[in-house]
């Protein structure tokens, strides 16, 4: 049983770097992603730090492959719809609530909508090994598409399907996501607005938003990603507007 529940207690927040100039950033962890057997597909990004400050949100697709993403967190156009909002029938402001119901066990709670959510991950022999070596590589290993395209047939090798780390968000965006450890999601029970989203569900293709694939079956990541600066007048007046604005977990619903 891996301690997920310790490793990931709440780091200061702060509105940061990022570690590749001319890119903004976010870090944290959150579900890359989690397919049901229904057609649901979950995902939750927990963002303390970030170019623009921290945010927490959950992305639902239902299974006609519509998206939302949900934001915890001072501005909508800040967190992740800024990169895939494009690609989303909605997205709006919700309260995402975290609680650690034992060392590998998470509930995620939100309130418009409805949703109640328990995952349980674990790390496993293969995992553990590859996690002790990405942990502590630089973020300067993911500038050369080599290794880059190595960390994809790493992850295919896991089960996670055609993963592209990096390149075009649906915002127009380039950017790449850096996973440091993995964990698998073994078990997981959500309801939204009332409905099962059914059982987790490893599938033959990647669930995909926009062009971006995400994993073709549970995990849950922590690391960084960074999207290369389109505008930098842009980018300086937003990053200049959200200093001082409030953490999330206490935006307004």
């Amino acid at each position: 049983m891996v301690d997920l529940a310790s490793q990931l207690s709440p780091p200061p927040s702060a509105q940061g770097g990022s570690p590749w100039d001319g890119y903004e950033y976010a870090a944290g962890w959150g579900v890359f992603g989690l397919p049901f057997d229904t057609g649901h597909v979950l995902a939750l990004r927990v963002f303390p730090q970030s170019s623009f400050g921290p945010y927490r949100t959950v992305w639902h697709r239902t299974p006609d492959g519509d998206w939302s993403i949900h934001v915890d967190g001072p501005h909508v156009g800040t967190a992740c719809p800024r990169y895939y909002g494009a690609a989303c029938a909605h997205t709006g402001t919700a309260r995402i609530g975290l609680t650690w119901t034992g060392p590998d066990t998470l509930l995620v709670t939100m309130d418009h909508p409805e949703l109640d959510w328990t995952l349980t991950a674990a790390e496993g022999p293969a995992l553990r090994a590859l996690n002790a070596v990405s942990s502590v590589l630089p973020p300067s290993s993911w500038r050369p598409a080599p290794l880059v395209r190595m960390r994809e047939l790493l992850a295919r090798g896991l089960g996670l399907g055609r993963l592209r780390l990096a390149g075009p968000m649906p915002s127009g965006h380039h950017g790449v996501l850096m996973p440091q450890r993995m964990y698998l999601i073994t078990d997981s029970l959500a309801t939204l607005d009332g409905h099962d989203l059914g059982r987790p569900a490893r599938l033959t293709e990647n669930p995909v938003i926009g062009e971006v694939a995400l994993p073709a079956r549970g995990v849950l990541a922590v690391g960084q990603a960074v999207w290369r600066i389109r505008d930098p007048e842009e980018y300086a007046r937003t990053r200049a507007a959200t200093v001082g604005d409030v953490p999330a977990g206490r935006a307004a619903a």
